[in-house]
């Protein structure tokens, strides 16, 4: 067994798992502390409420003397210490924290409201003779349960967040658990493991790709759809390249191993979506900063409603003081603030995972929802990037048949890009080219071949003006093809014109939509390409793009993409080489197509595993909704906080005789945070206008957060 391959697999799972792991241990702990909690509130309860005869279990008894009631609060107040310092432990260390920092967050809210609850009720138990008549009343029932309710809130978010890295290990348990590898000639099962780099790995109909790699021999359609979210299978042959965990559905082939271990496509997806499920996008960080001013103002708020109760409130003034104090504290708790955008991001980051589209932190998230430009790269981008056979036109006296024939099999020794277009587009057409018997390949004009004992040329007007050859019955042809940013070539047989034969960057097949689907959404889409004005155009008119830079330089694409956020525009760029590479990082947010080089990919802020430019729409789509449902749970939560602030404080006692409970202030702050986290769930359920179609069973997404 390779050692590095061990330790290269443990690498891969170890972060997962122990996240996963801590994860349950936090959710356990919490949950075992609010059992505690909530078992300890029933029996404080039970003797808290003398004034609900129903409630009150001494009535049970027959016995509510002096001293037995004491008894029973000294009691309560034995059995609530645990539920402080054990249940309640993390607020009491969180405050102390935040202390040594000159800082005060929602732990200290919750230690000071419950810790000044325990108090007064233990000094108002011993020494009650220090208090006003009647003001001596315990509010043990307030430390139990309200403690109880904030750890049930606490396990809630852990338990939220957990669920989201369960998605992501759901993803690394699509990999394939062994390998049939060649070993000293023989096929052997090896776990994963010990796959190596250079191994040559077998894989049969149905079977898992357990490593990326070339395959060398055979051929087969890959289902990629757990790495790109892409549907259908992508046909793959010998020097293809294949990632681990994608399906293999019907042909046997080798492959030679790249990348195994942490190096994996699928490792790497995985490292990315944590590192940008981690971060916080600006309006996080906002939050913070606002909490930071919330919190002291809550505590000031607090004593003021203390100094104003026990000043001019009700008999027992002290009572009703410390009550509405500890209430204000309890009910201004601003949890449910501190986890809004963090869930909305880990369930956004997540649904888009579920695309193949990498985000890899907040701020792009962020910023993606803000595009008002998209900037798109032609070749590789909008277009497929390698020219294919676009038209073949015969000349009168020809059929396409012929035609086709005799161009590729002039074109099949030469290695041109455009001529292999050709004899391949002509090949997928039914046409069997033949070896010419000669074959000379003129610079700047075409090629000149014998084929089946006639005389080919295939090339230029140049080329035929050359031979003398008359091109005036397909000249308009040429025109409307070279109008359409075609590539056309004349083909003359023996002396006579032929025909033309066309070649092209083509399209891809959902460049349309996508753009499309952006236009509706509100983007102005660019396009900004090096090619010629005419070329670019056309193929503009194609995709439905309005505005074209044609004939920019690699360098100056970056400066193109500045002029447009110097004009107030917030762009977003799309691209898939080097010569990208600078623009991707000039724009706000540069999106990466994942087919594209490695430079690309990682000046991008943004990754689309697939080559499709609907993961730019899509990337565009599921930001803006994460950031409308943060900005939903945050508006929410800081709501309830404001609103909730004076009624605890008591403004409407004077009105309508109404006091807020510390108990229901408690129970709202949890109700509260379970508002917030179903409200980041309902993301799980996005459907997005660039995947109309639903996402194939089996990827990450089946249980993303």
């Amino acid at each position: 067994m390779s050692a590095v391959g061990v330790e290269t697999r443990a690498h891969v799972d170890e972060p997962v798992d122990t996240e996963t792991a801590e994860h349950r241990r936090e959710y356990r702990t919490l949950m075992a502390k609010f059992w505690f909690a909530a078992i300890v509130s029933v029996p404080v309860l039970l003797v808290a409420y003398p004034e609900l005869p129903w409630l009150y279990v001494p009535y049970l008894f027959g016995d509510v003397s002096e001293g037995t009631v004491r008894l029973l609060w000294a009691l309560s107040g034995l059995v609530t210490l645990p539920v402080l310092f054990y249940s309640g432990r993390q607020f009491f260390t969180g405050a102390w924290g935040a202390f040594k920092h000159h800082m005060a967050d929602m732990n200290t809210l919750i230690a000071l409201g419950t810790s000044a609850a325990w108090l007064y009720s233990t000094v108002a138990t011993l020494v009650p003779s220090i208090f006003p008549e009647g003001t001596a009343v315990p509010f043990y029932d307030v430390t139990a349960v309200v403690t109880a309710l904030v750890v049930l809130g606490q396990a809630i978010e852990v338990r939220a967040r957990g669920q989201t890295s369960q998605a992501i290990r759901k993803l690394i348990g699509l990999q394939a658990k062994t390998a049939r590898v060649l070993r000293d000639g023989r096929e052997v099962d090896v776990s994963v493991d010990e796959v190596e780099v250079d191994d040559i790995v077998v894989v049969r109909p149905g079977e898992k790709i357990p490593v990326d790699g070339v395959i060398v021999e055979g051929q087969s359609a890959v289902d990629e759809s757990m790495i790109t979210g892409e549907s259908l299978p992508v046909d793959k042959a010998v020097g293809d390249e294949v990632v681990g965990a994608t399906m293999n559905t019907t042909g046997s082939f080798k492959f030679r191993a790249t990348k195994v271990g942490k190096d994996t496509t699928l490792a790497q997806i995985v490292k990315m979506v944590q590192d940008a499920m981690g971060t916080k996008p600006p309006i996080a960080r906002l939050a913070d900063v606002i909490s930071s001013y919330f919190v002291p103002s809550v505590m000031i708020i607090a004593l003021a409603a203390f100094a104003i109760w026990f000043t001019f409130g009700p008999s027992p003034a002290l009572a009703y003081a410390v009550v509405v104090a500890v209430t204000v504290l309890i009910i201004a708790c601003p949890c449910a603030v501190g986890m809004a955008v963090p869930l909305s991001m880990v369930a956004g980051v997540g649904k888009g995972a579920e695309h193949g589209i990498l985000i890899r932190h907040g701020e792009a998230l962020q910023t993606s929802a803000a595009l008002t430009t998209v900037v798109l790269d032609k070749t590789g981008t909008i277009t497929k990037g390698k020219p294919e056979l676009t038209d073949a036109v015969p000349a009168p006296g020809f059929d396409v048949p012929t035609l086709l024939h005799l161009a590729a099999s002039a074109d099949r020794p030469s290695e041109h890009p455009l001529a292999q277009a050709i004899v391949s587009g002509a090949a997928a057409q039914g046409a069997d080219p033949s070896d010419p018997s000669s074959f000379n390949a003129i610079p700047g004009h075409g090629v000149e071949a014998v084929v089946d004992g006639r005389r080919v040329l295939l090339g230029n007007r140049k080329l035929m003006g050359r031979e003398g050859i008359d091109t005036a019955s397909v000249d308009e042809v040429v025109q409307r093809l070279q109008g359409e940013g075609k590539t056309a070539m004349y083909a003359a047989v023996d002396g006579r014109m032929a025909g033309v034969v066309a070649v092209a960057d083509t399209v891809k097949e959902d460049s349309v939509e996508a753009i499309q689907v952006m236009k509706e959404m509100g983007l102005e889409v660019v396009m900004l390409t090096g090619d010629n004005e005419r070329t670019a155009r056309a193929i503009a008119a194609q995709v439905g793009v309005d505005r074209v830079l044609a004939e920019v330089l690699p360098e100056d694409k970056a400066m193109e993409v500045h002029k447009l956020k110097a004009g107030g525009k917030k762009v977003g760029m799309v691209g898939d080489g080097i010569n990208d590479a600078p623009a991707l990082v000039e724009a706000d947010v540069g999106f990466a197509i994942g087919t594209g080089t490695d430079v690309a990919i990682e000046a991008a802020d943004v990754t689309l595993m697939s080559g499709s430019l609907k993961g730019v729409a899509y990337a565009i789509e599921i930001s803006r909704a994460t950031m409308r449902n943060a900005k939903q749970s945050l508006a929410g939560a800081f709501l309830y906080n404001t609103a909730g602030i004076p009624i605890a404080a008591g403004v409407l006692f004077p009105f309508f005789g109404v006091l807020l409970s510390p108990l229901l202030a408690g129970a709202a702050m949890a109700a509260s945070s379970v508002t917030v986290v179903s409200n980041a769930n309902r993301l799980r359920f996005f459907k997005a206008r660039s995947f109309r179609e639903p996402a194939p069973a089996g990827h990450l997404g089946g249980a993303s957060a």
